[in-house]
């Protein structure tokens, strides 16, 4: 069944487009949903995280994040309510806001319409962030997020222990990249 699950989310597929040596897509799709309702899928990424976070040498609770966004378009199908226009980036579609650790580990993500303001959206994705992860005490932004309003650094200092300006230099591979390729 994970297997299933697996394959319908690392390759996009529809659930009726799974392959026959899978079992009906109907019991997969019910599997994950239930899985879904009952909090094990993120319970199972949060352990895959810790393995992840203790083989690479480090702590198992992250004590620093960095937060950016990316405005993806959206496919025909998506609804209006849930897309907008980008009109820094001229995309229109949906925006999705990641915060991953320094090793490109998703800790918190949101996905909301391309035109909502990156100040908008990060207020509430870092509280949560507090709320699952209290050990961050520093969160690295991108100069522009950081601009646009004082009032996002204040409260986000409350929130998170304190925002910074610049983004680290790291390879790209192990950053937020990889954060983008899993939910790309």
């Amino acid at each position: 069944m994970l297997d299933a699950v697996r394959h319908v989310v690392d390759n996009g597929v529809k659930w009726a487009n799974l392959p026959a040596d899978f079992p009906p897509f109907r019991r997969v799709h019910a599997f994950a949903r239930r899985w879904q309702q009952e909090g094990l899928l993120v319970e199972l990424h949060d352990r895959l995280r810790e393995r992840v976070r203790v083989k690479e040498g480090r702590a198992v609770d992250p004590t620093a994040a960095i937060v950016d966004s990316q405005s993806v378009r959206a496919a025909a199908n998506v609804p209006r309510s849930t897309s907008g226009w980008d009109g820094g980036k001229k995309v229109g579609g949906r925006k999705r806001h990641l915060v991953v650790d320094c090793l490109g580990l998703v800790l918190a993500v949101a996905v909301t319409a391309a035109s909502v303001q990156d100040r908008d959206a990060t207020v509430p994705l870092l509280a949560r962030l507090r709320e699952q992860h209290f050990s961050i005490r520093l969160v690295r932004a991108d100069r522009h997020l950081c601009r646009e309003t004082g009032q996002t650094r204040r409260s986000s200092r409350r929130l998170s222990g304190t925002i910074q300006h610049r983004v680290p230099r790291m390879p790209r591979s192990r950053s937020l990249a990889r954060a983008v390729r899993v939910f790309g």
